[in-house]
């Protein structure tokens, strides 16, 4: 009898557990805590978003708020709250020079910054509260094309934590008090094969189970690292051996009940063991300056790059170990199962969404494929430059152009454009997706965009 209870009491345990995590799981899902969204995917699942609107007629714009400074991070958001960073010049106006040009030229960031986190209520836009993270010139330098806050903040709905590269990592409750701060060294990548030239550090953080992970492939002295989410206190760090400079987001996923940390790269894309850091596995090949992030969708790691001579696609699975790089003669292998040698994108991350992966290049080119065979659907030109990543929800692909122009696609294996609506301002920043809510974060604004009931 008492084993019985015993047995009932457990597995009345394990079932509340079990529920708790189903739970906690379905609402992650659909939330944006993150660059790119929940699991750095890209869409949201159940939303219902607008396919036109105005600024000028404020048509389906909900709201919009003046965000001070220069930055490149996405919004994220958790529950009501929204979260956003920024760099601010307490001088001058910031200069941005958008557009496609290959100059490698810095940006004179020579005057003293206020580096700003802040919260603000996604259903009014209202500021609920801004904290200076960091005072002071900054660090390190950027391209005339990039920002002093490029990293999109995370949150797991306890913590939000803020990454400003050379500045260091900060860590707030949603009060906005700070938990803790850290300092990573100088963090400065470039091209590599201009010695000293900076572009400014772009790699976002990622929460998972109560660790962040860190990419920072630097100049010199390259490294992959988790952290404490509570503390702040270092669980482990890997060093990416003579990996170049990158600017790539890592991802995280779990495959048959183990936890793998997938960093993109140019020496060194990588799987490594989520818990120790250990390297699982490794290959070469991609294009010299990644910034692309590693999308985790129908099984497999899909990967992309696009600069120097390379610009490949990857699709590695996911039971994959040891040196996987390809023969120069090949496009698959017993863990990748498909690859193109040209076609990756520079910037902008893939979005595998409804069985197809759709890539979008800096030039506007974008290439429809089946995500499972590789087999190409279609391919046309936007005829615009894009940095910002798509996202898409409701059957439909939102791709921002740097002029703040924002395409709306159909998925599906067929080209057809539902509308093209306008910003009026400039737009870097991939947008995020809350309910049935578009956020759009432009050179000066955040704005928020719902179909009018």
């Amino acid at each position: 009898m008492i084993r019985r209870l015993y047995r009932i009491t457990l597995t009345a345990i394990l079932l509340c557990i079990s529920a708790g995590f189903v739970n906690a799981q379905a609402d992650y899902d659909h939330q944006w805590p993150g660059f790119r969204g929940p699991w750095g995917r890209g869409y949201v699942d159940g939303a219902v978003t607008p396919e036109k609107w105005s600024i000028d007629s404020n048509i389906n714009i909900k709201w919009k708020t003046a965000i001070p400074g220069l930055a490149h991070s996405c919004p994220v958001i958790w529950n009501d709250y929204l979260i956003v960073t920024s760099a601010v010049n307490l001088k001058t106006e910031e200069t941005l020079k958008v557009g496609l040009y290959g100059d490698i030229d810095e940006a004179d960031d020579s005057q003293e910054h206020e580096f700003r986190v802040y919260c603000l209520d996604k259903n009014t836009g209202k500021v609920i509260w801004e904290r200076v993270a960091q005072k002071g010139v900054p660090k390190s330098k950027r391209h005339t094309k990039s920002s002093q806050a490029n990293c999109s903040p995370a949150t797991d709905g306890h913590y939000i934590v803020a990454l400003f590269g050379s500045e260091g990592l900060y860590c707030y409750d949603f009060e906005g008090k700070l938990v803790w701060k850290k300092d990573l060294g100088i963090l400065n990548p470039g091209p590599y094969t201009e010695t000293g030239v900076e572009w400014g550090y772009a790699s976002s953080p990622v929460i998972f189970n109560g660790t962040i992970i860190v990419q920072c492939d630097i100049p010199a002295g390259p490294f992959i690292a988790a952290i404490d989410l509570a503390s702040g206190n270092e669980k482990w760090r890997t060093s990416r051996g003579d990996e170049v400079s990158t600017w790539c987001t890592p991802a995280v996923f779990t495959h048959n009940g183990k936890t793998f940390v997938i960093a993109n790269g140019y020496r060194h894309i990588c799987g490594y063991d989520f818990e120790t850091g250990k390297e699982i596995w490794t290959m070469s090949g991609g294009g010299d300056a990644p910034a692309p992030t590693p999308v985790i969708a129908r099984d497999y790691i899909y990967l992309n790059s696009a600069h120097g001579k390379s610009s490949p696609i990857f699709v590695v699975s996911p039971d994959a170990a040891g040196d996987i790089t390809l023969a120069p003669d090949s496009t698959h292998s017993k863990y990748i199962p498909w690859s193109v040698k040209r076609g990756g994108a520079y910037m902008q991350t893939p979005l595998v969404y409804g069985g197809y992966l759709y890539n979008l290049q800096v030039n506007g080119m974008l290439t429809c494929y089946d995500a499972l065979t590789g087999e190409i659907r279609y391919k046309e030109s936007l005829k615009e430059t894009f940095s910002a990543s798509g996202i898409a929800a409701d059957g439909k692909l939102y791709f921002s152009s740097e002029e703040g122009n924002i395409y709306i696609i159909k998925a599906g294996p067929e080209f057809n454009m539902i509308a093209k609506n306008q910003l009026k301002d400039i737009c870097m920043a991939t947008p995020a997706i809350s309910e049935n809510t578009l956020y759009f974060r432009t050179r000066h604004h955040l704005i928020a965009v719902e179909q009018d009931k």
